[in-house]
């Protein structure tokens, strides 16, 4: 469940690029309760924010180092305006209390989509509203299939033998399904090319090893084996 946090807070900006286009699809008046569900280190919900002079902000991360680093980069500007919580985004601790969910780049990470989308709708008054963005389809499919042949290589398949995958990666169809099951109404799904092409090398290993691969990296101890 932890993340490099101060890392993240620097080779996120692809989810941040991505995230600002969801949060220009919340409408928002301004004095509303909004959870923020997956928060990170606090970049996107610092805009959130910007959007609610009125109004406060529960951002919601199961990382504690994602909450540090976004107290430290949100309290001295919001203080009272936003409220930090560590919680599974699939058994969140609150029901009925949100005018408003907004979410990016998280619930790939989440593996029961059913309940985590029950979850958000009790979390939700009536005709409070979700918006959301997450990897779908066939994302990183590339890299997924690298890895995977990586893992069954003689000198890292010992270190892989109760292998799960960290991500559900699903597809529009299933996903509004999964939606109007948990009682969602007006649902609306889709699934958005989103290409990222890093920098240079530097930008490229500093990403793969701080979002996509840090569940393989972490079963690795040897720093020689990490770096192969």
């Amino acid at each position: 469940r932890e993340w490099n946090a101060d890392s993240y807070h620097q080779v996120s900006t692809p989810q941040f690029d991505w995230g600002v286009t969801v949060l220009d699809r919340l409408p928002l008046e301004g004095h509303e309760l909004v959870l923020d569900v997956g928060c990170g280190t606090g970049r996107l919900t610092e805009r959130l924010l910007e959007r609610l002079p009125r109004g406060r902000v529960v951002a919601i991360d199961l990382s504690s180092n994602m909450l540090q680093v976004a107290q430290g980069f949100l309290r001295p500007r919001f203080d009272s305006r936003i409220q930090l919580v560590m919680a599974d985004a699939a058994a969140l601790p609150t029901v009925g209390i949100a005018d408003a969910i907004f979410s990016t780049a998280t619930f790939h990470w989440v593996h029961d989509h059913p309940r985590l989308f029950r979850n958000l709708h009790a979390a939700l008054r009536p005709g409070g509203r979700l918006v959301a963005q997450c990897g779908g389809g066939a994302n990183i499919a590339r890299l997924h299939d690298r890895a995977a042949a990586l893992m069954r290589e003689t000198r890292f398949a010992p270190y892989f033998t109760s292998w799960q995958e960290p991500w559900e990666f699903s597809d529009a169809v299933t996903t509004a399904q999964r939606l109007e099951a948990a009682g969602f109404e007006d649902v609306r799904t889709s699934l958005v090319s989103a290409p990222l092409v890093q920098p240079d090398a530097t930008a490229y290993r500093a990403f793969i090893t701080t979002v996509i691969c840090r569940h393989h990296l972490a079963r690795l101890a040897d720093p020689t084996l990490q770096d192969a």
